[in-house]
């Protein structure tokens, strides 16, 4: 972990970040995997958001707890996420899958750090080299290079 991640993980209240995900992996609707997931976050304002996983019957439209997770954020009134954990049905830490890393990091504020099974990581070091709204604003403003109509 970097000087900075330190200092900013010291900052965050991770065993009540860590009690948020297991709270919220209980209310979590799982009737074919019976694998229940909880996810809390520390917004940029001083709040908490969760999510579960919720599934249906047609597996593949699922929802992760991290997309419970965003749209709590969102109908909380938005933000940034500041810290982020999450923990299966016996409370373990376990990381979100890469699909679950991008949402997150669609939201996440510089530095969000990540409660991983190996420590505190910075979302740089658990989605590295992203793609995100950065690489749009570019490609928008026409600093990405070469158009696509221009390739033959």
């Amino acid at each position: 972990m970097t000087e900075s991640h330190e200092s900013a993980a010291a900052a965050v209240d991770w065993d009540a970040l860590r009690a948020a995900a297991r709270e919220a992996m209980r209310h979590a609707y799982v009737p074919y995997s019976k694998f229940p997931v909880g996810a809390a976050a520390l917004v940029d304002d001083g709040r908490i958001v969760t999510g579960c996983n919720v599934e249906n019957a047609s597996y593949g439209l699922g929802l992760c707890a991290e997309c419970g997770l965003v749209t709590d954020l969102a109908r909380s009134g938005g933000g940034k996420l500041v810290a982020f954990s999450c923990c299966d049905g016996n409370g373990e830490r376990l990381m979100p899958c890469g699909r679950c890393r991008q949402l997150l990091n669609e939201f996440a504020a510089p530095g969000c750090l990540f409660d991983t099974i190996e420590g505190i990581r910075g979302i740089d070091d658990v989605l590295p080299m992203a793609f995100g709204p950065s690489n749009l604003d570019e490609y928008a403003a026409g600093s990405s290079g070469t158009a696509a109509s221009e390739i033959d």
